[in-house]
């Protein structure tokens, strides 16, 4: 089982959740369970496909498409989300493209431990991450200051606010769901 409520099979679904299958479905033709887990409401798996693909694959995102997946990587470390650590540090080792580097970076998120791997902007984003992911109640102008100071425009502060939020959303349907990545192709730059 992919996860602890229903999903309805495509060969079972209506012309609605056809649709909204259709319009889910990744580069390499699949859905996803974070998307079928919606099938007994394709309109939530219609809203959830819009802010995914606007807060990751959007092509007016300015933040490097590596960083945006170390972004989603490191919340989803803070959240303990298996389900999309797997499938976005896939996506976020692709991209860094170089596999020392990589392992460095992971071994870092995965202790929680940023610093030990980043510095400057980087690391004022991954700080902010953490901070907007475990303590909200916390947030103040001065942790938008301190990107500002880095070097990020607002329009990059708002690009990676929303990856956070998204997945400290996405992080809570999963667990809260049991969502699997059984018979998931893993990762959006599948081999």
């Amino acid at each position: 089982m992919a996860a602890w409520i229903e999903i309805i099979g495509d060969a079972e679904a209506g012309p609605a959740l056809r649709a909204a299958l259709d319009n889910a479905r990744t580069p390499h033709g699949t859905v996803d369970n974070v998307m079928r887990v919606h099938s007994l409401r394709p309109n939530t798996m219609n809203g959830h496909v819009v802010l995914y693909r606007a807060a990751l694959h959007d092509d007016a995102n300015t933040l490097p498409t590596w960083l945006q997946e170390t972004i989603s990587s490191y919340v989803s470390v803070l959240n303990d989300c298996a389900y999309s650590f797997a499938n976005h540090w896939k996506n976020a080792a692709y991209l860094i493209g170089d596999a020392a580097r990589a392992a460095q970076i992971e071994a870092a998120i995965r202790a929680r431990s940023p610093q030990d791997v980043f510095d400057g902007a980087e690391l004022a984003l991954m700080r902010y991450a953490e901070k907007l992911t475990v303590a909200p109640d916390e947030m103040k102008e001065a942790d938008v200051i301190a990107l500002r100071e880095a070097g990020f425009d607002d329009g990059a502060i708002l690009e990676a606010n929303q990856i956070i939020c998204y997945f400290d959303y996405v992080n809570r349907s999963i667990n809260g769901l049991g969502v699997t990545t059984k018979g998931d192709v893993i990762g959006y730059y599948a081999d």
